[in-house]
């Protein structure tokens, strides 16, 4: 194997599930406090994916608070992460759904068309 191949590898985070654009998630992240470490949630729907599933793929996620859109990038493999959980699957028509950013909550609703999620083997194994 390359070299490189294997430093990309000991990096690589395991057990991440399919995500693409116009699917809502949780993002699960270790915050530092002082001395404490907690698990902050993020929810929103995934607009971008960006550089593929290797060492650089990201992700930018969007929710609206209090009426304030928020947007957040997350690096696919950061340490921090301890997971990513798909809340809901929705069909959309673009790779980039930036024009997200304009629609109000009942347009964006129109736009997506929700999906049923597929349980991955893992899962369906820990149900059994």
């Amino acid at each position: 194997m390359n070299p490189v191949n294997t430093l990309e590898a000991s990096y690589r985070a395991k057990n991440i599930p399919e995500l693409k654009p116009g699917y809502i998630v949780k993002v699960h992240q270790k915050i530092k406090d002082g001395a404490k470490t907690r698990t902050q949630i993020f929810e929103g729907t995934i607009i971008a994916h960006k550089h593929g599933t290797g060492p650089n793929g990201t992700i930018t996620v969007r929710k609206v608070t209090d009426g304030i859109g928020v947007e957040r990038i997350f690096p696919i493999h950061l340490p921090t992460i301890e997971k990513f959980e798909v809340m809901r699957a929705t069909k959309v028509r673009r790779a980039k759904l930036y024009y997200l950013r304009t629609k109000s909550a009942k347009e964006t609703k129109k736009k997506m068309k929700t999906i049923p999620l597929k349980k991955s083997v893992a899962e369906t194994k820990e149900a059994e």
